[in-house]
């Protein structure tokens, strides 16, 4: 399939033949699971996903690789085309559940589209290609240097492992930084979440002031006296702090709105 990327849309297609069948044996497919392609461009993994038997969702939303995609699998019964932006997409409608996420995720959006695939129901787990730098920052844990927002959010939601590291030479054109695959598997976290909306904004202000105390950082939300009280240092940095503790300060910020 001739193409010609298009940077709109983060295009850069996989064509190294060891790079796909290592990427399919990390997610190893069965006969019967329900794949949900995000981005197949010229199909470089989904013929090899549809030969181990599993049926195959594809979503694309380059009108000209859709097109070529429709015509090569038009007669394949296990294969549906949806042609559509991603971050847009009916994906919570698709049947029959559990289903299995994966794609080379344009680079360009893959953090909200992570988040919105990370909130759609009856997933097992999710495997996708991002650039390495993302991936280390959703692997991360409290203390490291890759520690942060996306971190903590992803903490909330699922685990994660980093699978296999990628160079630019295994894709056409070659971007401009490593690649890695990230195992992602949803899951409800080991700690309490009870005010969501009050986390999201503790874990946004600390990490827009990483370089801040916590008390600094979240003054416009919290006093330091709060922040002790939810068994928080005050004096701490945000990339110390483990999910579950921004967890607890989020539920002061939600108590502190009760009372005002």
């Amino acid at each position: 399939m001739s193409h010609r990327a298009r940077k709109r849309f983060g295009q850069h297609f996989l064509h190294d033949r060891n790079t796909i069948a290592r990427i399919v044996d990390a997610i190893r497919p069965e006969p019967g699971d329900h794949l949900v392609e995000i981005g197949p461009g010229q199909g470089a993994i989904t013929e090899p996903l549809l030969a181990t038997g599993a049926q195959l969702t594809a979503v694309e939303i380059d009108r000209d690789l859709a097109a070529a995609l429709r015509s090569q699998y038009a007669s394949h019964p296990r294969f549906t085309l949806i042609e559509d932006d991603v971050l847009k997409a009916p994906l919570d409608a698709l049947q029959p559940t559990p289903l299995r996420l994966v794609g080379n995720l344009p680079y360009n959006i893959s953090t909200p589209l992570i988040f919105r695939l990370l909130a759609l129901p009856g997933v097992v787990d999710m495997h996708f290609m991002l650039q390495k730098e993302v991936v280390d920052r959703l692997v991360a844990t409290a203390g490291t240097p890759a520690y942060g927002r996306l971190s903590v959010m992803r903490a909330a939601k699922a685990t994660a492992q980093s699978v296999l590291k990628i160079g630019p030479g295994a894709f056409s054109p070659p971007p401009k930084v490593d690649s890695a695959v990230v195992r992602l598997v949803p899951q409800q976290p080991a700690f309490q979440i009870t005010a969501p909306a009050a986390f999201e904004t503790v874990v946004r202000l600390a990490f827009s002031a990483r370089r801040k105390t916590l008390a600094n950082g979240l003054k416009s939300v919290l006093t330091r006296d709060q922040i002790q009280a939810s068994g928080v240092d005050p004096s701490a940095r945000p990339e110390t702090i483990e999910p579950a503790a921004f967890a607890a300060l989020g539920e002061a910020v939600a108590a502190s709105e009760q009372t005002r």
